[in-house]
């Protein structure tokens, strides 16, 4: 069976196409047949992410009935698989998101997962995505404008009747004005919190040469986290090795 998965957030900047472009590389590496859809499509990004920021065919051609869904799929360096949306203005001419559910419908059975990057916020756009979806991954940041923003979302999912998967917590930076674990938990009525993904430069790094993160610096620690979330969303378990001076610090203790 194809899973159908939306990595929504309730405003922009949460990260939420970071991190489904480094979602869908892991789960590749895994040995996962994966699909990236980019379903912002005011907005898209996932492409750039990807580097394939211009393609012939893009799933705006693919709602406009140009052409089909298989036309519109790219093979990754990674492993994943690509559907890019159209960066121009005209890309958007004749385009109605409320044909994103039955535009996936060529590609049940030919993935294992499939993850929409969903428009941000809770308008039209992300609302289909969620439709489309047999459940979704909220992405906040800890503070309370992101989180706030996080209930919408899973109340939306909730409304439609698809199964909230989780709320990944991402750019944490362990600084004392961010909101703790059991306060966020509280505020999204105990939705677990499947993922602590923290803010780093390398994450930004990879963005600038157009290569998800677990690729670009595979033994970073926020790799890791990003490989322990996609074996998490499989059913499956890995050990995260922790930085080398937690390492030192764990030795001494020891001492």
């Amino acid at each position: 069976m194809t899973r159908i998965i939306s990595i929504v957030s309730g405003k922009g900047g949460a990260g939420k196409t970071t991190l489904t472009a480094n979602l869908g590389a892991s789960l590749a590496k895994m040995g996962y047949d994966v699909v990236v859809i980019d379903a912002n499509l005011t907005t898209p990004n996932l492409g750039m992410h990807l580097g394939i920021p211009l393609s012939p065919a893009t799933f705006h051609d693919v709602l406009k009935g140009k052409v089909t869904i298989e036309d519109a799929t790219y093979q990754h360096e990674s492993g994943l698989r690509i559907i890019p949306a159209g960066i121009g203005i005209n890309d958007l001419k004749g385009v109605d998101a409320r044909d994103i559910p039955a535009a996936l419908l060529d590609l049940i059975g030919k993935a294992d997962i499939i993850l929409i990057d969903a428009a941000a916020g809770l308008g039209r756009e992300a609302l289909a995505a969620i439709e489309a979806s047999d459940e979704v991954i909220v992405v906040t940041n800890p503070d309370l404008p992101s989180v706030t923003d996080a209930l919408k979302a899973v109340k939306l999912a909730e409304e439609l009747g698809v199964k909230v998967t989780g709320v990944v917590l991402n750019r944490v930076k362990k600084k004392k004005h961010e909101m703790k674990d059991k306060d966020i938990s509280a505020m999204l009525d105990n939705v677990p919190i499947i993922a602590r993904i923290p803010e780093d430069e390398l994450v930004q790094q990879a963005i600038s040469v157009r290569t998800p993160v677990v690729q670009h610096s595979p033994n970073a620690f926020v790799s890791q986290k990003i490989n322990k979330l996609a074996a998490n969303i499989v059913g499956e378990d890995i050990e995260i090795r922790k930085p080398w001076y937690q390492r030192l610090f764990n030795f001494f203790i020891q001492e």
